[in-house]
């Protein structure tokens, strides 16, 4: 068990067209959302499918190609550690995100 991590591994469809940015380093950071859909028969043999968001970030050389490829809609996999951060928002209130800090990504297509 010592060897166990913080790795998630996510498949489902872009909810967005990816927002990305350009750090003053010049390193760039891309933002996007990802349906991952379960699908199971309930106890009275109904299908029911269940959508997840989930809030995707990269950086770097990954960022980069989402920016190239990525579209609204796109297919992906993504492998990544899941993070939490939070913040107060102009009102004082306070936000938490939990999010996926992708470091592998394969695309599937559209």
């Amino acid at each position: 068990m010592i060897t166990l991590k913080n790795k998630v591994q996510l498949i489902g469809n872009t909810g967005n067209d990816p927002e990305v940015i350009t750090m003053e380093s010049g390193k760039k950071l891309a933002k996007l959302t990802l349906a991952t859909n379960d699908v199971y028969k309930n106890d009275k043999g109904e299908k029911v499918e269940n959508t997840q968001w989930h809030n995707i970030v990269a950086w770097g050389k990954t960022a980069e190609i989402i920016e190239k490829f990525v579209v609204k809609g796109s297919h992906i996999a993504v492998e990544g550690k899941l993070t939490h951060r939070n913040y107060d928002d102009k009102n004082g209130d306070k936000k938490y995100f939990t999010e996926v800090v992708v470091s592998e990504l394969l695309l599937l297509g559209k």
